[in-house]
């Protein structure tokens, strides 16, 4: 047996190390092979406590912070196509009071469903002018992950009415009348993209 698969020179580690930090300290076995770490140096790592398994196929520095974020940074670096939405994203911009305990997650009609363990995910798909409106790329724990903004999130609930609950579409829409800045046409703009204009402006009138 080589010494590489006993154990991964330094150098080789260091290199490693570099790149991981050069991404947030967290990535994808795909990603770590394709940005030139050996498969070899990468499970060297892991046996020698340099790198944790915080998900299938993803790993991040061991010395590095504890993630603040991790659900949300997992299934961004897992499924890097998707985007956070409706009560996912309702929670990251404190518009409800819900505890999500699943990740709510768009993605485009035709895309292969995610396969992972933990944390659990619920998708949803969405036709291509939806689906790219309205995304916002916050870094969370070194991650870029890809959210849905408020208003956008807003107007999905109400597109996704009948699975979400009406009720946390019109509880959103009284936290953002409460806790931000109203932005009426940019709110009726996401809709029209989601053919509900007849459906949320009388709550809108109400509300707003």
């Amino acid at each position: 047996m080589s010494k590489l698969k006993k154990i991964a020179p330094r150098a080789q580690m260091e290199k490693a190390i570099t790149i991981f930090k050069q991404h947030g300290g967290i990535l994808r076995t795909t990603q770590a092979i394709r940005l030139g770490v050996h498969p070899s140096v990468l499970y060297a790592m892991r046996n020698s406590g340099d790198l944790e398994q915080v998900s299938r196929g993803i790993y991040r520095l061991a010395d590095t912070p504890p993630l603040g974020d991790p659900d949300l940074v997992i299934v961004a670096t897992r499924v890097p196509k998707g985007v956070i939405c409706l009560i996912s994203a309702l929670s990251f911009h404190e518009l409800t009071t819900q505890i999500p305990h699943e990740i709510h997650l768009a993605l485009p009609r035709g895309a292969e469903e995610p396969r992972l363990a933990h944390p659990p995910v619920k998708t949803y798909r969405f036709d291509k002018r939806a689906f790219r409106e309205g995304v916002e790329t916050h870094i969370l724990d070194g991650v870029r992950v890809k959210i849905y903004d408020p208003e956008k999130t807003i107007a999905d609930c109400f597109k996704f009415r009948n699975r979400i609950g009406l009720d946390t579409a019109v509880e959103a829409v009284r936290l953002y009348r409460e806790r931000r800045r109203v932005d009426a046409d940019r709110l009726m703009r996401y809709a029209a993209i989601c053919r509900i204009e007849k459906v949320i402006r009388p709550y809108l009138e109400v509300l707003l």
